[in-house]
């Protein structure tokens, strides 16, 4: 458990501005490229992954890289929209990137998915829970992390077994806030129940005012959350100046610090799903390497799950590398050093690749903020 030191998003923004596009490949060099929210709303998430992929990344290539080369990453900012997004891709499949890396979000990650298809680019490790891009299995495709179904069953069951049952869910409407609805509704059909109510914010908004006069008019035990930190947080303060005194539950693609740095003191309580180990914890090998990772780059570099989940992603992706020996150049290469992982512990966090899955996670847990910047697991 730590708090997190502030930073300027400006100034973290354009310390990760991409570089003018040039042809990716290279004989010394394995270029990926990741379009990613740096600015807006959502811009934590993007800055916050793309931190922690990089100093693993700066660390691996400090020792060599992989077979001699060095592994960078080619960012793009798309601002969490879709259609940006997927211009973006196509600017970076044109430059002949390796492969695509740490995509931000379901509807900019599902804007991509088709042009992924389309040239058998590797897609790896996209910021999203959603089944959209598990089912069905895409060769190209590979997760990190666990589905929304398995961080709203989580959240059900949780709340069931405190005998919570009144339970409303307040959701993006877009791809992402849907797949976190059908998350939930189905595990409450499990249990022969049903949300009591539902309602929206668009995408990169806090006009929440609707939403609350619903929902709080529902009188619901918790409130499910499946949207981003702003949106996240403008609604828990609103529904509780509304007199709403139930509690709040919201999956991990909320950006758990940047939840708790824009509620401050209003953010005890919350709950969020995580989908990988707590970076606070020094219980686990990977969460102790992670802190002594980020001590030795200093200055912005966080401890945080979004940074953690990068760090994580980008070892990932080297083992996969690794793996594909003399195929290093070929991205199928890389596809077959994947499947080739089995069952790996990476210092406490299990993941598993095969021919037939591409999901290496279904690790999920609870953490709560503690209302002063803290996050407890």
């Amino acid at each position: 458990m730590t708090t997190r030191r502030q930073f300027t998003l400006a100034a973290a923004a354009s310390m990760l501005a991409a570089p003018t596009l040039l042809k990716a490949q290279s004989t010394n060099k394995i270029i990926l490229g990741q379009s990613a929210a740096f600015t807006g709303p959502a811009a934590e998430l993007g800055i916050q992954f793309n931190q922690g992929a990089r100093i693993w990344l700066d660390q691996l290539n400090a020792q060599g890289g992989v077979a001699g080369k060095t592994v960078e990453i080619m960012n793009l900012d798309d601002g969490y929209e879709p259609d940006r997004c997927a211009a973006n891709t196509q600017k970076l499949i044109a430059e002949d990137v390796f492969a695509l890396f740490g995509y931000i979000g379901t509807p900019t990650s599902l804007a991509a998915l088709p042009l992924v298809t389309k040239a058998q680019v590797p897609f790896i490790a996209p910021f999203t829970g959603a089944m959209g891009l598990r089912e069905p299995f895409n060769k190209q495709v590979f997760h990190l992390r666990a589905s929304y179904n398995d961080e709203t069953a989580l959240i059900v069951r949780q709340l069931t077994n405190l005998g919570l049952k009144k339970i409303a869910v307040f959701y993006q409407n877009d791809a992402y806030g849907k797949a976190g609805l059908d998350g939930v509704t189905l595990a409450l059909g499990k249990q022969e129940l049903k949300p009591v109510a539902q309602a929206t914010v668009e995408r990169n908004s806090v006009d929440v005012a609707a939403a609350v006069k619903t929902l709080v008019a529902a009188a619901p035990d918790a409130v499910v959350q499946i949207s981003a930190y702003k949106s996240c947080a403008a609604f828990i303060r609103a529904a509780r100046q509304a007199g709403y005194g139930g509690t709040f539950y919201n999956v991990s693609f909320v950006g758990t610090q940047a939840l708790a740095d824009e509620l401050g003191k209003d953010g005890a309580g919350v709950v969020v799903s995580q989908v990988v180990p707590s970076p606070y914890s020094s219980a686990r090998p990977i969460a102790r390497e992670f802190a002594e990772a980020v001590k030795k780059v200093g200055g912005k570099a966080q401890v945080n799950f979004s940074s953690m989940e990068g760090y994580l992603a980008a070892r990932l992706l080297t083992e996969g590398l690794k793996r594909a020996g003399s195929r290093t150049n070929s991205r199928e290469g890389l596809i077959q050093g994947l499947e080739s992982l089995g069952s790996q512990n990476l210092g406490g966090f299990q993941v598993n690749f095969s021919p037939s899955d591409h999901v290496a996670s279904s690790f999920v847990e609870l953490s709560m903020l503690t209302g002063d910047g803290r996050v407890r697991t």
